[in-house]
């Protein structure tokens, strides 16, 4: 087929959060009817039929799919990249669950330029057979579509890379417009499932009101309502059956609820898990129908506080800064560290903390450290507490308490996740405090930690070990949580007994974005435990989604590109008694062992000594060392670490 003008095309924009295609990733998918005419949320009228010159590229689009959301601004861009050789952008949205007010303000907030309009009945969806939003579909002058899929291959459910590998929507386009056939007509969109309206008989006995709204407030609404990190609400029921099958979805593959560790090993008091039983009652309740049932049976909400969630006011509040901090509409935003002076003059003891984000709708994760001043008596890493959607507070345990010596900083570790539109945050922390005299146990981080590991290239499933081999005698484990980066695959904990281990932890599928703090049901006694050794295995092939780039070796380092394995362990030990630390050392031959210890320093120093001054300086090194390891090593307190000091430090532990 030949064209004779391309100056003008439509891009139709169809967001879903799914994908599947019949056609081949190499043919010209073909639909027997594309024209339409549908009215748009600014009153007026857009269409697609005969006579249509050059180009028709059709879009469709969610109001709250966060997908169409972070696809909104690059739509926009295309749309202004394209306009002057005649390119038209149209949004469709066909969502059951979205009002032509949704829609409405989508466009507004997003700055749509182009005609967004409602497909009631889902009639335009059906006939592209669109999936999911995002789903693009470039139509020719003919009004044969000659590409359908994904925008690029930037954002996938749970997963972003810094920058697409390949423009797929911008490659079909540039190549129809200088004459050519597009080279990959076809690929799968990623997105969220359109809502579309349901025919039939009803054929369930469940109902919404008396069985699946108990089954939501149990399980989902706690993120999944207004204000909170969850991108739509399923507090009513017109909600709920647009969004029916993309949840039956998530819920099939593990992604909801948000929970990664096996359940054959460890209770957790803070586990999320949703029963068989309520699983197939969704399944059904979906398959049959989706009944609304008598109103009289609808349960009452659960009641969230939008505040704190002490038992009374925070005798502390603790801002991360003077001023919010810009996230921006799109891309990944690498770790954000901001450093405050609590201005505390006396040692502190916290009984209870939150963390409460300055903007749940971007703030995916905090982490709060102690820093505490030189010199001063201070066990343990620093880890104060946290904040992941959906964390329930937690006091500690009567008479426990976490030590803040006078003089430290509080140091806010933030991962943001862009929306599609720029949002400010100012994330803060509250404090409780315990009188010193009623604390009989003092809570404290332990750390393990392997720095010395190399990721080869293409490598699927390559492990690497850790362990803490020096426990306190008599003290008690609370929790347990792993830290990997982006190749992050699986962690498993185990307890080495004198003549065993056992699983304390196993997580078959790590995820980089939700970063759990595994609380254990019971405080686990360390009294019989010799050491807490962890496997981590990571994935750096092609088929991690979220690889940033499959053919780089890959060492330790802060960035999200670069690769952790730490476990991070929370004990209790009573004070007020001498401290028994005991210490498993695993049989090493001294040749071998004094072999390791000398490459372990040529390489420490030649990773970290930028000006080959002999000496690693505290700039020098990599943030994460810094807050885990620096001062451990640097034993004059200078902010050097010397040769002999790294070499002490190596002698200590083998291995840091």
């Amino acid at each position: 087929m030949t064209y004779r003008s391309f100056g003008f095309a439509v891009l139709l924009c169809a967001i879903h959060f799914t994908a599947a295609v019949a056609e081949d990733a190499g043919s010209e998918p073909q639909v027997p009817n594309t024209t339409f005419r549908l009215p748009t949320v600014d009153g007026k009228v857009v269409e697609l039929a005969d006579g249509s010159a050059g180009l028709t590229v059709v879009c469709f689009l969610g109001s709250e799919c966060p997908l169409a959301r972070l696809y909104g601004p690059g739509l926009n861009k295309l749309a202004a990249e394209f306009e002057s050789q005649g390119v038209r952008f149209v949004g469709i949205n066909s969502n059951l669950q979205d009002s032509t007010e949704d829609v409405r303000e989508y466009a507004k907030q997003y700055a749509i330029t182009f005609p967004m309009a409602k497909d009631y009945e889902n009639k335009v969806a059906d006939q592209y057979r669109a999936k999911r939003t995002p789903e693009v579909f470039v139509v020719d002058e003919q009004l044969a579509i000659r590409y359908r899929g994904r925008i690029d291959d930037q954002y996938l459910p749970g997963r972003a890379r810094t920058k697409p590998a390949r423009e797929d929507l911008r490659i079909a386009i540039e190549e129809l417009l200088s004459g050519k056939s597009v080279t990959m007509a076809v690929t799968e969109p990623n997105g969220c499932i359109i809502g579309r309206e349901k025919k039939g008989e009803v054929t369930t006995d469940l109902t919404f009101t008396k069985d699946i709204a108990r089954v939501l407030n149990q399980h989902c609404v706690e993120c999944h309502r207004p204000g909170e990190i969850g991108p739509f609400s399923l507090t009513d029921y017109d909600e709920v059956i647009g969004w029916a099958d993309m949840m039956l979805e998530t819920i099939d593959d593990g992604r909801m609820p948000p929970w990664h560790a096996n359940p054959q090993h460890g209770e957790f008091s803070n586990a999320r898990h949703m029963p068989d039983a309520d699983k197939q009652a969704f399944t059904d309740w979906v398959e049959g129908g989706m009944p609304y049932g008598d109103v009289k049976d609808l349960p009452e909400l659960p009641k969230f506080a939008d505040g704190w969630l002490m038992p009374h006011e925070p005798d502390v509040v603790v801002e991360m800064r003077e001023r919010p901090f810009t996230v921006p509409a799109e891309g990944t935003v690498e770790y954000q560290y901001f450093v405050v002076d609590p201005g505390f003059e006396e040692d502190k003891w916290v009984t209870g903390s939150q963390v409460i984000p300055g903007n749940r709708g971007v703030v995916h994760h905090c982490i709060v450290f102690i820093r505490p001043p030189d010199g001063s008596d201070f066990r343990g890493i620093g880890w104060l507490s946290a904040y992941v959607p959906g964390q329930r507070f937690t006091m500690l345990p009567p008479h426990r308490g976490r030590k803040i010596p006078a003089g430290s900083k509080l140091v806010f570790q933030m991962h943001y996740t862009p929306n599609g539109s720029e949002q400010e945050d100012l994330t803060k922390i509250g404090l409780l405090f315990g009188e010193e005299q009623d604390i009989t146990h003092e809570v404290l981080t332990l750390v393990g930690i392997d720095q010395e590991f190399e990721i080869p290239p293409h490598a699927a499933d390559y492990p690497v070990e850790g362990r803490v081999e020096r426990l306190p005698k008599q003290g008690e484990l609370l929790a347990i949580v792993p830290h990997m980066h982006l190749r992050g695959k699986s962690f498993r904990l185990f307890g080495k007994h004198e003549t065993d281990r056992e699983v304390l932890l196993d997580v078959p599928q790590y995820d980089f974005n939700w970063q759990h703090v595994y609380e254990l049901a019971e405080p686990m006694p360390l009294s019989s435990v010799k050491a807490l050794e962890f496997t981590v295995k990571f994935d750096n092939s092609k088929a991690n989604l979220a690889n940033p780039d499959p053919s780089q070796h890959v060492s330790w380092g802060d960035q999200t590109w670069e690769e952790m394995a730490v476990a991070f362990f929370e004990v209790s030990i009573p004070r007020g008694k001498k401290d028994e630390w005991k210490r498993d050392k695993k049989p090493v031959d001294p040749q071998i062992r004094e072999k390791e210890i000398q490459e372990f320093v040529a390489t420490f120093l030649k990773n970290f000594d930028k000006n080959g001054d002999g000496e690693v300086a505290w700039l020098e090194a990599p943030l994460g060392f810094r807050r885990f390891g620096f001062r451990n090593i640097d034993k004059d307190k200078d902010r050097r670490l010397t040769k002999s000091e790294v070499e002490a430090a190596a002698r200590r532990k083998n291995r840091f």
